[in-house]
């Protein structure tokens, strides 16, 4: 039996998060998505659907241990070479979660007397494998290369520099000035790492990611595979001896459990899909400025962009909760974001594009946020 005074402790936490409004609960999708990263609709393709039966089938469910022992498969290889591929590089190293390659990018690369240099909005796992690496932290103004420019002269130390950043933020949906990144890691002799998760699949002409896009060289791309690419795991891409590095000295790849086979086979169709299937890419693209543009004619504040994000931010934890949970009862999938996944006092509704929403399923989901908007500010108003 746990201690007494353990399980009061845990009690009283789950209090202070259910008075902040903050208290989570598990659903399954239902409705309309509106909420997930399945951004170019591959989750449920019939060739994903086919290619991993076929691999369940011909090598089993498990992996049955981590690549350096029985894990490894010629998929992993073949998949890893493809990717390296896409994405302009040397070579690429598959992972089990797009957080484990975080983790094993930065607590391996970087070391004691190194100084990393993140964006204030990073991803946690961003922000986690920082700390594990125990190089000094500097964190610089959300897209802001004046500042950091500054940041980087005045940097202590002659150890390595790493400038961290996702390439589309995940929770603003604004995307980051990575020539600039690139051209002042240039100056400084800095590593620049840019973590791709939201982008990959859907930008540049291969859809590649905003790298590609954009024109700007990074040391290494971390390019999450349920995404847009619609199955799971994360891929490392960089030099050779990069790669390298990890398979010797990255802890969340040697002691972990080697993805499903299936997984491997579901990406290698899904990188068939993206390369003849252009037009995805274009329609979810298209279909995001369309919804923008009808948020905007409603009156609903939505910041300029191109992505496929769009956050409406609402502010209070329980408003933002409730205008969720009415936008579910007419059949939308939309969630409520709520610290630590935002700033406190920034929640919202982070809406999320994917190319199966048609032009009057996007009508009609904005007619009925502005309902719940304006309801629930009545219901707050009425409660003050």
């Amino acid at each position: 039996m746990p201690p007494v005074s353990l399980e009061r402790r845990v009690g009283e936490r789950l209090g202070e998060l259910k008075n902040a409004g903050l208290l989570r609960s598990l659903h399954p999708p239902k409705g309309i998505d509106f909420s997930s990263n399945d951004y170019l609709g591959l989750a449920a393709h019939p060739l994903l659907r086919q290619a991993v039966a076929d691999s369940v089938a011909r090598d089993g469910c498990g992996s049955t241990g981590s690549r350096l022992l029985t894990g490894q498969r010629d998929a992993f290889t073949e998949l890893e070479r493809r990717f390296a591929a896409f994405k302009g590089a040397e070579r690429a190293l598959f992972f089990s979660s797009g957080y484990l390659a975080n983790l094993a990018v930065l607590a391996t690369l970087a070391e004691p007397g190194d100084v990393i240099f993140s964006d204030e909005l990073n991803h946690a796992s961003l922000i986690d494998g920082s700390r594990l690496s125990r190089a000094s932290r500097v964190i610089f103004p959300h897209r802001d290369p004046a500042a950091l420019a500054h940041l980087l002269r005045e940097a202590p130390g002659s150890g390595q520099k790493f400038l961290v950043t996702e390439s589309l933020f995940s929770m603003d949906g604004d995307l980051a000035p990575l020539a600039e990144y690139a051209a002042l890691c240039r100056e400084h002799d800095a590593a620049l790492i840019v973590d791709e998760a939201h982008a990959v699949g859907v930008y540049g002409t291969r859809g590649s990611g905003l790298l590609e896009m954009t024109g700007a060289e990074a040391l290494i791309s971390i390019d999450t595979a349920g995404k847009a690419l619609g199955v799971g795991g994360a891929f490392v891409s960089g030099p050779a001896w990069v790669v390298e590095a990890l398979i010797q000295r990255a802890r969340p790849f040697i002691f972990s459990t080697a993805p499903l086979p299936a997984v491997a086979a579901g990406l290698l169709a899904s990188l068939i899909l993206i390369e003849t299937e252009p037009w995805r890419r274009d329609q979810l693209l298209d279909r995001s400025s369309y919804l923008r543009r009808r948020l905007r004619e409603a009156g609903i504040a939505v910041p300029e962009g191109i992505s496929q994000i769009i956050p409406v931010v609402i502010g209070d934890n329980q408003r933002a909760t409730r205008v969720a949970e009415r936008l579910q009862r007419q059949g939308f999938d939309a969630r409520a974001i709520r610290p630590p996944s935002v700033a406190t006092g920034t929640a919202r509704l982070r809406l999320s594009v994917n190319t199966d929403l048609s032009e009057p399923t996007l009508d009609r989901f904005v007619s009925a946020l502005a309902g719940a908007l304006e309801e629930a500010a009545v219901c707050s108003a009425a409660s003050l």
